[in-house]
């Protein structure tokens, strides 16, 4: 993969430097902060050769690519500089945003360049409890102290990572925002601690308070300081702003962290972990039922990252139950993966992709190609997650299991989960679940026509059946599921693999033909629902009766025209019959603007398991007999 190729190409997509206002990475996905989403060319994304899908959640605009993230990163970011001083896309566009929705975007912005330090040094804490367990290394050892504190150090010093991480979100000085948390853990300061309570500012009194692997008190204290700062360079002069700013806003905001932020986030983190666990003591199995059983849908949303603070918080006091019940989640998505791997036996693109993915979930705990790749395209499967989720988690939830290191939900971090044996037996149920209910009911729709012919009636005319049908003996009755779809349109069929669009010539979408078309209208090819319909109104998905989906393409990147010279007649979600007229488009400025009309009908990848013959007509009608897919 060329990386620096791929980041040039999304950094264009998504509507140009000028549009964006900044840019971090998670373990699989880029997060931009864009001036105005509407510019991103989110189909042509979703397409592209090495991204997995596009998410827009918590104020981001999301693009998940996997494990080479941090190389496209890197590449995107060489001579560039995103994230200095220009406004948010809320107020670049003038677009509200929620509260709940801002928060969700601060924190997931403030943690998620901190994910690879703090999974890294979790994993580092949970071998050197396997290396002590099996008397490999003893705890007293300098061995184990030196790398013990290159696994505890993110950790212990939080105050002043997140300082900087929240200060660069916040459009202040990240790294005055970082003296403000290191001033926290400075030598001097937690000295004062042997004070006990004759500790005072001015005369006021100063509640000491042991501030590592906090997190509440260092986001309100950055929270005002990005306040503060603002107001600063407002009121001094430009030439003294240099020194003069962080210099008042050290004065200012390290003493107010001291002796009223501080102790207030340290208490509202105690209640906010006091009230989850009490939660969880009423009931862990309930508790255990909707985290294990809905994580996987709220980190599609974002949601999980309120959780975070609370998770550090509780990690920082013995243990967090709450990711301990999140884990069954993983490894139920991984039991689907492996599940359709053991299920797709004839198709080996989706094969492959299903094993790769099981091991890369269950070796580094990374799914997010499982449930963009695989769970949210065959939806028949998320029902399967959810149970399967909910049984571990339920399990972790009733016996009170604990993570007591930040890590990454794998099979190498097991022994930072307490009691191991109850988490293991957990984790197992989720993962066995998941895979034998995948391989008994299967990850996409069966409920095709079914019909018994003999070859009579196998070996129609070629107007109604493709000549390439296999040939059934004439002795011999067999079962055969067939499912027709008809043209949508009226012009010249041609093969897929003819197409100047490598994502519907290589068959990456799914099997099927392209129509250049003679007339601007496309019809329903089958009966069926309309499940999308693209905003441009270029493009329009429909899922038959049986369950089959099918994508009409009007056009090669004719997205870019926006929307011009198509005019939809129906909407999604709307039941539609075969034949009946779906969109209308000009034909003759649609290529007077230099695009290309022709238009791919292909079958998605939700049906693979299908064999796709194709008409042997070079002219075909709309309402013409296109494809026919026989099991």
């Amino acid at each position: 993969m060329d990386h620096k190729k791929m980041g040039d190409d999304i950094v264009r997509l998504v509507g140009g430097e000028a549009n964006i206002n900044g840019l971090v990475h998670c373990a699989t996905r880029l997060r931009f902060d864009l001036k105005d989403s509407k510019k991103a060319e989110r189909e042509t994304l979703e397409k592209h050769d090495g991204i997995i899908t596009v998410v827009e959640s918590g104020g981001q605009f999301q693009v998940v690519i996997g494990s080479n993230v941090a190389h496209v990163y890197a590449e995107i970011m060489k001579n560039r500089d995103f994230g200095g001083d220009s406004s948010s896309s809320a107020e670049s566009t003038g677009e509200k945003t929620s509260l709940l929705s801002k928060v969700f975007e601060i924190i997931s912005g403030s943690f998620s360049p901190l994910i690879p330090a703090m999974a890294g040094s979790g994993m580092l804490k949970a071998l050197l409890t396997v290396l002590t367990m099996l008397g490999w290394m003893s705890d007293t050892s300098d061995t184990y102290l030196i790398l013990s504190a290159a696994g505890n150090a993110v950790f212990y010093f939080l105050p002043i990572f997140l300082g900087i991480t929240l200060g660069m979100k916040l459009k202040a000085n990240p790294y005055v925002a970082g003296v403000i948390g290191a001033a926290l853990m400075e030598p001097s300061f937690t000295g004062l601690m042997d004070k006990g309570s004759d500790v005072s500012f001015l005369g006021i009194p100063v509640v000491m308070m042991n501030y590592s692997a906090s997190v509440f008190p260092i986001f309100i204290s950055i929270s005002i300081y990005a306040v503060l700062d603002k107001l600063l360079k407002k009121i001094i002069l430009k030439d003294l702003q240099l020194f003069l700013v962080p210099m008042i806003a050290l004065m200012i905001m390290v003493p107010l962290s001291a002796m009223a932020f501080g102790p207030f986030g340290t208490t509202v983190g105690d209640w906010i972990s006091s009230g989850v666990t009490w939660l969880i003591g009423v009931s862990g199995i309930l508790s255990g039922v909707v985290l294990g059983g809905f994580m996987t849908f709220m980190v599609v949303f974002g949601l999980h990252w309120g959780f975070t603070p609370i998770t550090i918080q509780n990690i920082g006091v013995g243990g967090d139950p709450i990711e301990a019940m999140a884990a069954a989640a993983v490894f139920a998505q991984i039991g689907v993966a492996f599940g359709i791997f053991l299920k797709a036996k004839k198709n080996k693109t989706l094969r492959t992709l299903a094993g790769s993915t099981s091991l890369t979930g269950l070796l580094a705990g990374v799914t997010e190609p499982i449930v963009y790749g695989l769970i949210l395209r065959y939806k028949r499967v998320i029902p399967i997650v959810v149970i399967a989720g909910a049984i571990g988690g339920a399990i972790n939830g009733h016996f009170g299991v604990k993570m007591t290191a930040y890590v990454f939900h794998n099979i190498f971090a097991i022994p930072v989960y307490t009691p191991t044996v109850v988490y293991v037996i957990a984790i197992a149920c989720s993962f066995a679940v998941a895979a034998v209910l995948t391989v008994m009911f299967g990850y996409e729709s069966k409920t095709k026509d079914t019909v018994t012919e003999t070859n009579e009636s196998v070996s129609t005319s070629a107007e109604s059946t493709p000549a390439e049908l296999p040939v059934v003996p004439e002795t011999k009755t067999t079962e055969i599921k067939k499912e027709q779809i008809y043209s949508p349109l009226t012009g010249k069929a041609v093969a897929l693999s003819t197409i100047n669009d490598p994502a519907f010539s290589t068959g990456a979408m799914g099997k099927g033909l392209a129509i250049v078309p003679e007339i601007g209208e496309v019809v329903a090819p089958v009966d069926g629902v309309v499940t999308s319909l693209f905003p441009t109104g270029h493009a329009i998905g429909l899922t038959t009766n049986a369950g089959t989906e099918i994508l009409i393409h009007v056009g090669i990147n004719t997205v870019a025209l926006k929307g011009k010279h198509f005019s939809p007649v129906v909407q999604e979600g709307d039941i539609v019959r075969q034949g009946d007229l779906l969109i209308q488009f000009d034909i003759d400025k649609i290529k007077e603007a230099g695009y290309e009309t022709v238009t791919p009908v292909i079958v998605t990848l939700t049906q693979q398991e299908v064999d796709v013959f194709e008409t042997t007509q070079e002219q075909v009608q709309k309402n013409d007999v296109l494809l026919t897919l026989v099991v």
